[in-house]
């Protein structure tokens, strides 16, 4: 386990919460723009939010953003050092530096030393497209023992006066280059870390290089904080950190997660639409809750029971059903909205309530659907034609 620090009142490793992070794309010196982007970004998951201090201008934007923000704020500093301590007047809550791009010690030091008193914490922020020339000679590229080189550097410099509120990243383009940096580090290091593919691009692209890095490494143990870096409204950054950790079961549940059977030739109604229609709705509702949508009443229920609530489809109908439970049967031009009226009554009452509220005769309709189905439309997996040649098959190598 990391060791633990606090940006504001967020605790970071230590086996804190995974905290999700973004970045304002606003200039810092247009502070209601930048308030209202930071609104944003709360509402959208986001626990804690960088904000560039480039220039003499957003330092003093941070002066009066600080203090009207509705989440901790890192200043990002790029070269001069002075610029830090100006954020550190600024009240920040952490700083990030780049080591590739602050280089001198006495600097760094001097960073330290006042963010030290302050009692506020440095990230050592190493990306593999600003390394330090020196390092890109000596190993060729930005290789993964480059990056951590760079961080491990870094931190020597905190160390060597006394300063050891650190958090670390060593961020890649290139996804198994940023996979092997963190294990890596995490082998030499118990400093909390920060985790993401740098410069990941537009999504969809982007969401699936940073999904496919920082998933690998939560999944192993590795990470205390991460960032979707994608060319997009920095929103999207946030929501989709936050569901990723929420479908890892990192953090509790606060928005919908809704699952679907990719359809096929058994299905009666247009599982896409009627999938779009339900996210559409139920995203509206904004319930923390698993919903299945199911194609047909055959396998849906029973497939999808792990679900909090669900909807297959049928001749016709609609089969609501609660952890697998069938609680209703609806005309199926009315089983969205239907799903969506349940839905909000399991949260506001609890399961135990809706499924004693169930139509007790929807089981057997239920049932009495899904044989019809399966009879109109014959055994789509084959069962018993399956299990014979099976058979046949093992008598036959028996007797051979």
């Amino acid at each position: 386990m990391s060791s633990q620090l606090h940006v504001g009142p967020v605790a970071v490793g230590g086996g804190a919460p995974i905290s999700v992070q973004s970045m304002t794309t606003t200039k810092t010196a247009d502070v209601d723009g930048t308030l209202a982007q930071m609104y944003a970004l709360a509402g959208a998951g986001a626990d804690i939010v960088r904000i560039t201090c480039n220039d003499i201008e957003a330092a003093a934007g941070l002066a009066e953003i600080v203090p009207r923000s509705p989440v901790p704020i890192i200043a990002d500093i790029h070269f001069q050092h002075r610029l830090a301590l100006a954020a550190l007047e600024a009240g920040v809550a952490g700083l990030r530096l780049n080591p590739g791009n602050i280089r001198n010690e006495t600097h760094i030091k001097t960073v330290a030393r006042a963010a030290k008193d302050a009692g506020v914490p440095i990230r050592v922020g190493v990306n593999g497209g600003s390394l330090d020339k020196d390092l890109l000679e000596k190993h060729g590229s930005a290789t993964p023992e480059a990056l951590v080189e760079s961080a491990l550097t870094e931190i020597r410099y905190l160390e060597e006066v006394d300063f050891t509120d650190i958090k670390i990243s060593v961020k890649h383009s290139h996804v198994p280059s940023m996979v092997n940096a963190y294990r890596l580090l995490a082998e030499k290091v118990d400093y909390p870390l920060h985790l993401g593919v740098t410069e990941a691009g537009p999504p969809p692209g982007g969401l699936i290089k940073s999904v496919a890095g920082i998933a690998t490494l939560l999944l192993e143990g590795i990470g205390d904080t991460i960032r979707f870096s994608l060319t997009a409204d920095p929103v999207e950054e946030a929501k989709a950190g936050r569901s990723l950790l929420e479908y890892l079961g990192l953090r509790e549940r606060k928005g919908l997660d809704l699952i679907a059977c990719p359809s096929c030739g058994r299905a009666d109604v247009d599982v896409i639409a009627v999938a779009a229609e339900a996210q559409e709705k139920l995203e509206a509702e904004k319930l923390p809750i698993q919903v299945a949508v199911m194609g047909c009443v055959v396998n849906g229920p029973g497939e999808a029971r792990e679900a909090d609530i669900g909807i297959a489809a049928g001749k016709g109908k609609g089969h609501l059903f609660i952890k697998g439970q069938v609680v209703r049967v609806v005309p199926e031009d009315e089983m969205v909205d239907a799903l969506v009226e349940e839905a909000r009554k399991l949260v506001e009452e609890g399961f135990e309530a809706r499924l004693a509220a169930a139509d007790t005769s929807a089981p057997e309709i239920a049932a009495m659907n899904a044989l019809q189905l399966a009879a109109d439309q014959g055994d789509a997996n084959q069962t018993q034609e399956r299990r014979k040649a099976v058979t046949q098959r093992a008598v036959e190598a028996s007797t051979s």
